[in-house]
């Protein structure tokens, strides 16, 4: 593999990763605060059409953008709904609102199945000045989007703020402890609700950043599983949004791996194997997420799933 092909494959894991960065940073503030959510997928697949359809109508992805998050936000507020006042099962809820979130994209997607953004409306690349002419470090990071700018920016946000931030404390409280952190005052109901639709709106966002920058509307293939993947990213970066980044390019170098080989024609491995890759992965880390002691050996929330009912603390 020579070195162009290598940078260009490098660049483009950055942007393949973002969008799962920031459904597991979505996540992962979800988790955090107690709730399982697993219906990102769904969230997604809501926040990439709306994203589409919105950018496509005003010719503005930063509007597409937008809307693709208060989609998100709005889809994730009834998990909220479902999960903190109506104590349903958080497993059941979230895997219904993958079914749900899937049914709504291919309703409002009909129309425009198959079509891609006009370049002239798609999010285009904004080199950093001075960085961008570094060699290979400055094609594969400073000559992205905005998007990708701000998605570190957020990620570097969320980990000052659950670290050195007293909301912070009391989110992590939250997860931990629900009953403690009611005793001590904070308004455990407030504090899920705020960081269910934060985490919606930031998986929406992560949707909608694959279609405005310039993906076609295929609700088969648009998110492609990125959402289980951010799911299971949440338990390989071990519930820290700085390691969840890092993750999220690992997978995208998985997910692009393949056809850097295969422009460099090796033939090793099968690259029905590389495809699978990530997903294997996936589903190997899901399985370690099953298992009560490996996830508080890892540093989950001791109350994540766990309805709270405040006459039983």
């Amino acid at each position: 593999m020579n070195d162009s092909v290598l940078v260009l494959t490098l660049a483009g894991a950055v942007i393949t990763g973002t969008p799962i960065a920031l459904a597991a940073l979505g996540a992962l503030l979800n988790e955090r605060a107690g709730i399982l959510n697993l219906g990102i997928e769904g969230i997604m697949l809501v926040g990439a059409v709306t994203a589409f359809l919105g950018t496509q109508a005003t010719g503005q992805p930063l509007l597409g953008l937008v809307a693709g998050a208060l989609a998100g936000a709005t889809l994730a507020s009834l998990h909220g709904f479902l999960s903190i006042t109506m104590r349903a099962n958080q497993i059941v809820s979230g895997l219904a609102l993958v079914i749900f979130g899937t049914g709504v994209a291919i309703f409002l997607g009909q129309p425009v199945e198959g079509q891609a953004l006009v370049p002239g409306a798609r999010l285009g690349r904004t080199a950093i000045p001075l960085l961008e002419g570094l060699p290979a470090v400055g094609r594969i990071l400073f000559q992205q989007d905005l998007v990708v700018y701000g998605s570190w920016l957020l990620v570097i946000a969320a980990a000052f703020y659950l670290t050195r931030t007293r909301t912070g404390l009391a989110l992590r409280a939250v997860g931990e402890s629900p009953a403690t952190a009611d005793a001590a005052g904070i308004r455990v109901a407030m504090v899920r609700y705020t960081h269910v639709a934060l985490g919606g709106a930031l998986a929406g966002l992560g949707g909608a950043y694959i279609t405005t920058r310039g993906a076609p509307w295929d609700q088969a293939a648009t998110t492609g599983g990125r959402g289980w993947i951010a799911i299971a990213l949440v338990v390989f970066a071990s519930w820290r949004p700085l390691r969840a980044l890092a993750g999220a390019y690992l997978f995208g170098i998985a997910l692009r791996v393949n056809f850097a080989l295969q422009a460099a024609d090796v033939r090793i491995v099968p690259p029905q194997f590389l495809t699978m890759l990530p997903y294997l992965l996936t589903i190997a880390v899901l399985i370690v997420l099953s298992a009560t002691d490996t996830r508080r050996r890892l540093g989950s929330p001791a109350a994540l799933g766990v309805p709270y009912v405040r006459d039983e603390r």
